[in-house]
């Protein structure tokens, strides 16, 4: 695998149609509002971008494809990932919805490949060595899977000369249940990278929304986290706080906290200055209290940000 920056990019708000940014963030996003975000991050070195086939059914791999047709290869790593959901338009083959993803991303080769969500480990997981073997994937990744789930995959991969190197799932303030049911742990003892992905729940713990200001009405970010928003006044405080001490947001107090807990997390973007945020962030580590009076207030809150897609790991 290779080296990673410690955050990485994602892509789900890029574009628009089914489970795109414009259903799922009210965002209506195209390459042209999205290629200086893209060209101002590989300029500073953060080059790791996470999509999936199922965001926008294509319009985000297809948006970050036309990028990387403007850098040399060696140059960028790209993650994205097979949803079983969808896999009966492509003949329930992972090859063949790959083979749709090289395309749309114009790439020979993907860096990391997810397994979605587990849907079935037994039925999907055994097409992915072949997919090592043939060059087209480099690594493998798990997402949205629970420890019981994480450890049959690994089983099946290294009957097959491979493994499970990669853990992606619902990691923040608000969710730590990859934490509490040793997905963390098992992850660490065995080498596993873990990406934490909507650490900053889709925007919730940015400091941008509060009851004043909430979510615009229309999207599904709304509808999960406005409710919310009158139990998250505490932690929001905190976070900027501590964030007074570092010259940092509260946006940027989220995203160290995860590096802070050994994980790689994965940040939208969608306007330049996430990126420029996010360089201030790389080198900070919080401290042991810090970390506790966080987590504190953040189990005060009392919420469930378990979204319809996922499951609680414990």
């Amino acid at each position: 695998m290779k080296n990673f920056p410690k955050v990485a990019l994602g892509a789900w708000a890029w574009g628009t149609g089914t489970v795109g940014g414009n259903q799922i963030f009210g965002h209506n996003l195209e390459a042209k509002d999205l290629k200086p975000i893209f060209d101002t991050a590989m300029s500073t070195g953060l080059n790791l971008w996470d999509t999936a086939t199922v965001y926008g059914m294509g319009a985000s791999e297809e948006i970050l494809g036309s990028f990387v047709k403007t850098v040399n290869r060696d140059e960028i790593i790209i993650s994205t990932k097979f949803t079983p959901q969808i896999a009966g338009m492509y003949d329930n083959s992972v090859e063949k919805m790959l083979d749709a993803s090289l395309k749309r991303l114009n790439t020979d080769f993907i860096d990391v490949y997810w397994i979605h969500n587990p849907a079935d480990v037994e039925r999907w997981t055994p097409q992915l060595p072949q997919l090592i073997k043939s060059g087209k994937i480099k690594s493998i990744g798990v997402s949205n899977h629970n420890l019981q789930e994480l450890k049959r995959a690994n089983e099946i991969l290294i009957a097959q000369d491979c493994k499970v190197e990669a853990v992606q799932n619902h990691f923040s303030l608000l969710n730590r249940s990859s934490e509490t049911s040793g997905i963390l742990d098992y992850c660490n003892e065995n080498g596993i990278k873990f990406f934490a992905y909507m650490v900053l729940e889709q925007g919730a713990l940015s400091g941008k929304y509060d009851t004043k200001n909430p979510f615009p009405e229309g999207s599904a970010r709304a509808q999960t986290y406005n409710p919310i928003l009158p139990q998250l006044e505490e932690l929001i405080a905190v976070m900027k706080k501590i964030g007074e001490k570092y010259n940092l947001s509260v946006a940027q107090i989220g995203t160290a906290w995860a590096i802070s807990k050994g994980t790689l997390p994965i940040v939208g973007v969608t306007k330049i200055p996430h990126v420029t945020d996010l360089e201030k962030v790389l080198d900070v580590k919080l401290s042991g209290d810090e970390i506790k009076e966080l987590e504190t207030f953040a189990d005060k809150a009392d919420v469930s940000t378990i979204r319809e897609w996922e499951k609680k790991m414990e």
